[in-house]
């Protein structure tokens, strides 16, 4: 198998969540990485201290801006208002680019803060295109949207959710963030074949990995992100690349986040397996 050359292009390398803990260290220590995700909301603001660190962090490093209130998949009307901070906090930081998540969060004007799963029918995915469309007109920009991690399944469902993510990006003209993890886990909680998944993914649609951990309660799988990447998703990650090339990689953590030096050495496993995966493919 090998790597698409239509993504080498865009290659940014190996980053990390950019998190409040860190803000101090990646100042004072510069580490040797290649970019940071920031979560959108975190910084639509005017002012503050949050703002203040990124405007310093991105003078040495690239951002890319990662949304969890987009809510593409909901009913309710496009929040305007969202997406015209989103719009000025993306001419403010000027990310390489933006995404969030093939998801709904909200009904009625309420958010749940929950990143909830859709059904996966024609009537949903023309909604769920349209919007897309709509929200990229408005940015002036493609988006990246993020397959989901789940737990249970629609019985109005009759389309797979990889076909689903796939006709949503070819619909939409869109890009697609593929999260190793979530497919791992979704793959665990339903039973699909994970490396099916990522072999049905049009190679071309992908810009950005995510690498996680997530909690094995047996039966089911939970994507929690407080735990190191398991061996099980670097596997899968390796299969990712052989599949799509050279993909700008970074791993999240949101919960119990261990000093900086610790996700320096994660991410150097992900380099590692980067080499691997060059060393296959030359």
């Amino acid at each position: 198998m090998t790597a698409a050359p239509t993504n080498s292009e865009h290659f940014m390398g190996f980053g990390l969540g950019l998190r409040p803990p860190h803000f101090d260290y990646i100042l004072d220590q510069r580490p040797d990485v290649g970019w940071f995700e920031i979560i959108s909301e975190n910084f639509m603001v005017g002012g503050g201290k949050p703002k203040y660190y990124l405007q310093r962090i991105r003078e040495h490093y690239p951002i890319v801006m990662h949304g969890v209130s987009l809510s593409i998949g909901s009913t309710d009307p496009l929040d305007i208002e969202y997406l015209k901070k989103l719009r000025t906090l993306a001419a403010e930081v000027e990310p390489a680019w933006i995404s969030d998540h093939l998801c709904w969060t909200g009904i009625n004007g309420v958010n749940s803060h929950d990143l909830l799963p859709l059904p996966y029918h024609g009537e949903s995915l023309k909604h769920v295109i349209d919007r897309v469309s709509q929200v990229q007109d408005f940015l002036g920009r493609q988006i990246l949207l993020e397959n989901p991690s789940s737990y249970l399944d629609f019985k109005s469902s009759d389309i797979s959710e990889v076909e689903f993510l796939k006709e949503v990006a070819n619909g939409a003209d869109c890009l697609i963030l593929l999260d190793i993890n979530n497919i791992y886990v979704s793959a665990r909680n339903h039973g699909f074949d994970a490396l099916e998944y990522i072999n049905a993914i049009p190679q071309q649609r992908v810009r950005q990995f995510h690498l996680a951990g997530h909690t094995d309660y047996g039966e089911y799988v939970i994507d929690t992100h407080d735990h190191d990447v398991r061996n099980e998703v670097w596997e899968l990650y390796l299969k990712a690349l052989q599949r799509f090339g050279p993909v700008s990689t970074m791993i999240e953590r949101d919960d119990n986040i261990p000093e900086f030096p610790v996700l320096e050495a994660e991410l150097a496993m992900a380099k590692n397996i980067f080499e691997t995966y060059q060393e296959l493919t030359s």
